[in-house]
């Protein structure tokens, strides 16, 4: 089990990782099995070998700033979501604005240490009323 502050330090040197462009943090917090997905029109997934490279070159984060934290730990499984503000680039093109970001990370079994496994993100709903309609459907309230 992973509590709250240890798992936002995680999250924070991988992302610090991919800012600095250091591949050899990357490597050491990064899953072999590792899938980046990214929610656009079409959905487009990195596999480990792909986003290693392209995190050292292609596939800039410049700064980031995270929102709104969720983060849930379930034995050797953590959940790290997050509303992150983030300057960079992809090949180029101006990558920039405020993101949903949702990362997966698995404590190993042999060295116990934990390593992100899938990182999930996507553009955050614009329409207001949508959060508000399935807020409302909440059974707990």
């Amino acid at each position: 089990m992973v509590d709250l502050p240890a798992l936002e330090t995680l999250v924070n040197r991988w992302m610090r990782a991919w800012v600095t462009r250091d591949l050899r943090a990357l490597k050491a917090l990064t899953s072999r099995n590792f899938m980046f997905v990214l929610g656009a029109q079409p959905c487009v997934i990195l596999d480990a070998k792909s986003w290693l490279e392209a995190a050292s070159t292609r596939f800039r984060c410049d700064s980031y700033r995270f929102r709104d934290i969720f983060a849930r730990s379930q034995g050797s499984l953590a959940l790290f979501a997050a509303q992150v503000e983030v300057e960079g680039s992809a090949d180029g093109q101006d990558w920039s604005g405020r993101m949903w970001m949702t990362d997966v990370w698995r404590r190993g079994t042999v060295r116990r240490s934990w390593r992100l496994t899938e990182k999930i993100i996507s553009r955050p709903e614009e329409d207001a009323q949508i959060p508000t309609a399935i807020r409302a459907m909440q059974l707990w309230r």
